[in-house]
């Protein structure tokens, strides 16, 4: 199954922060879903979370080699 990477806003108060999230899904679209349906189960809470953007990633979150060689350090 395609993986994904959904990137989400938290903003608790005056503070903001980013995290990303692994999203297994069969297209982009089905992946936004899952990233809209999984930011309102989390807003119960006091932090508030919106979903920046969704995009496919082949190795999401890694930092190898291949990374390293991709930016020439």
């Amino acid at each position: 199954m395609p993986v994904y990477m959904a990137e989400f806003k938290l903003r608790y108060g005056d503070m903001k922060w980013y995290v990303r999230r692994v999203v297994e899904a069969s297209s982009v679209e089905e992946a936004r879903e899952v990233a809209i349906r999984f930011a309102r189960a989390m807003n119960r809470g006091e932090v508030r979370w919106e979903l920046s953007y969704v995009i496919e990633a082949d190795r999401p979150l890694m930092l190898g080699a291949e990374e390293l060689e991709k930016l020439g350090a």
